[in-house]
């Protein structure tokens, strides 16, 4: 019996330390003594700078801090100066590797995972990094002052525990196979971070003291309004790690900031940078031209990704009484005629959204499994009848189908919801007329919305442009002070508790969360908790193919458009890349950690 009980607590009750990584599903591509990812150049010299354009929307930057709510941080400062416990390859799902933490044990009932710091991990001042920095950083973004974001996605987390100087704990209040690679994903920062005199300041009040993190660069020369430059630290603690061998191979990475697009444009042809990817298919069928491209200093290149799609959609926000009827709302995308756009705008360059998981496995198509349909039963007053039949697949106006068609469709719709033309008008039983707006801080969104708002007068109903500064609308989007809206969501092979903070009922009322749709319904709180507890993929593809079930027939979001490549226009005189692209890159993020200096 003392040997048994000695038995149990070596084997099960102690960490097992050895593992080098964490996998959703269990397999890991490399192996713990793997020397670099496949698609780095181990042997890349390091040197020179990277010029880039700001990717934010912002025109500018007035903080440090990239985690609190009030105030723009500059572009790629999270990525470049702050390290976490594990992280991804690009040519891979679901899979983190030990960066600051040297090993990862998982309990075997899934309600922690351990993690023990590696011993050389030091922060920009020197500091080794250690367990009481890691519960402050995760302490600090649960926190108040940061997005609500955050706690929705950590909302699984019942706490950390610093077991000693360099090994925590994070506890989980149930299974979820995801919670691993979340908080191990997490940013860490020091404690000594914006401390005064060895006080430390309230989180909020942390705004423009340089960070001090971990990551492979510091802040160097700053124009504030004009640009910033992040240095390489040559004394980076992780440069001979095995998940860095390859990587951060530019000396300086200097971002720069423009007022608008074209100006964007004009300075990437006098060639004032060095990279830009492009999201404008009018730029890059016209514009991308000129000396530069024709000596070919300037390439036009096109990478074949196979990242999710994303579902970027016009959003409807339901808070709003006129849009609070599923007939109303699917009558709005009726009157969107997507194929003219993409013909006459577009230069077909694109291929329309379909449901929130495009391009994974999680897409549902055509009639539920009985799976799907056992977990749609449950709530029979809480989804749309259509969840139980074919997939909701967004109006076409080509072949057999028209607009002509659709919008007559839209109008039996609008009326059946109590909506009749009168006066020139529709109006609703009490004469008020359906007038909408649109709200965006981008003024060619305009151009976008004109022929939608075309087709949608012929139903009698008026939708107005509102184009406003990023700060309001940024400030109107955490209020949720809007009609409609342009989102650009990402997508992902693993999906999990961050949808609880895009369609989660308590974000819905969280000023600042996720949930511009306003979305409160039990049916879809109860799928995403099946997503997250989800102990086998067998198990995560009904109930994620049940979500997009639901959500897309509840025609909350009106799919726009996606691109199956990154368009991207790099200077091949001064920067050098490995010879293709991992097929999870995200676009110009390949660039900053793997391409070199000429």
């Amino acid at each position: 019996m003392r040997r048994l009980l000695f038995l149990c607590l070596s084997v099960v009750c102690s960490p097992l330390w050895a593992a080098h990584g964490y996998a959703l599903w269990g397999d890991l591509k490399y192996g713990a003594n793997f020397l670099h990812f496949d698609y780095v150049n181990p042997n890349a010299p390091k040197g020179g700078e990277l010029r880039l354009v700001s990717n934010l929307r912002v025109s500018t930057f007035d903080k440090y801090n990239p985690f609190t709510i009030k105030g723009s941080a500059p572009a790629y400062l999270a990525d470049l100066m702050f390290d976490s416990l594990l992280t991804g390859s690009l040519n891979e799902t679901g899979a983190g590797y030990g960066l600051l933490a040297r090993d990862v044990d998982v309990a075997p009932d899934g309600l922690s995972a351990t993690f023990r710091l590696a011993p050389e991990a030091r922060f920009h001042n020197g500091d080794p990094v250690l367990a009481l920095d890691v519960k402050y950083s995760f302490d600090s973004l649960m926190g108040p002052h940061t997005s609500p974001a955050y706690k929705s996605l950590l909302e699984d987390v019942a706490g950390l525990d610093v077991l000693d100087e360099r090994s925590v704990r994070y506890r989980f209040k149930k299974p979820n196979r995801e919670l691993p690679l979340t908080v191990g994903g997490l940013p860490v920062f020091s404690r000594a971070w914006g401390a005064e005199n060895g006080n430390a300041k309230s989180f909020d009040q942390i705004v423009t003291d340089v960070p001090i993190g971990s990551g492979p660069y510091k802040i160097g020369p700053v124009r504030f309004g004009k640009d910033i430059t992040y240095v390489r630290d040559p004394t980076y603690w992780a440069k001979d790690l095995n998940v860095k061998r390859g990587s951060n191979n530019f000396d300086r990475i200097t971002v720069k900031i423009y007022k608008d697009g074209t100006a964007r444009l004009e300075a990437l042809k006098a060639g004032e940078f060095d990279l830009m990817r492009f999201f404008s298919a009018g730029d890059w069928a016209r514009r991308v031209n000129g000396k530069r491209f024709d000596s070919g200093e300037l390439v036009k290149a096109e990478f074949k990704h196979r990242l999710p799609t994303g579902f970027q959609s016009y959003v409807l926000n339901t808070r709003r009484d006129k849009l609070k009827d599923v007939r109303v709302r699917q009558a709005l995308g009726l009157a969107l005629d997507y194929e003219w756009m993409n013909r006459q705008m577009f230069y077909n360059a694109y291929q329309r959204v379909n449901g929130l998981f495009g391009n994974t496995d999680c897409q549902a198509s055509g009639m539920p499994s009985d799976a799907e349909l056992a977990l749609l039963a449950r709530w029979p007053r809480d989804i749309p009848p259509a969840a139980l039949g074919p997939m909701a697949v967004a109006p076409r106006t080509d072949g057999d189908s028209s607009l002509r068609a659709n919008l007559r469709q839209a109008q039996a719709l609008l009326n059946a919801a109590g909506w009749e033309v009168r006066d020139g008008a529709l109006r609703n039983a009490l004469g008020q007329a359906f007038d909408i707006e649109y709200l965006d801080s981008n003024e060619s969104a305009a151009r976008m919305a004109a022929p939608w708002a075309r087709n949608l007068e012929k139903l009698g109903i008026t939708l107005s442009f509102r184009p406003v500064d990023f700060a309001l609308y940024q400030q109107r989007l955490q209020k949720f002070e809007f009609d409609i809206t342009s989102i650009a969501y990402g997508g992902t092979h693993n999906p999990g508790q961050e949808y609880a903070d895009i369609f989660g009922s308590k974000a819905a009322d969280q000023e600042d969360s996720g949930n511009f749709v306003g979305v409160k319904n039990p049916a879809v709180d109860a799928l995403i908790r099946e997503m997250t507890s989800a102990k086998s993929k067998a198990e995560l593809l009904p109930a994620c193919r049940a979500l997009d079930r639901v959500i897309s027939h509840s025609h909350f979001l009106i799919p726009q458009w996606s691109a199956g490549t990154h368009r991207m226009v790099y200077n091949s005189w001064r920067l050098a890349k490995p010879e293709s692209m991992p097929p999870y890159a995200a676009g110009e993020g390949w660039a900053i950690d793997t391409w070199w200096a000429k």
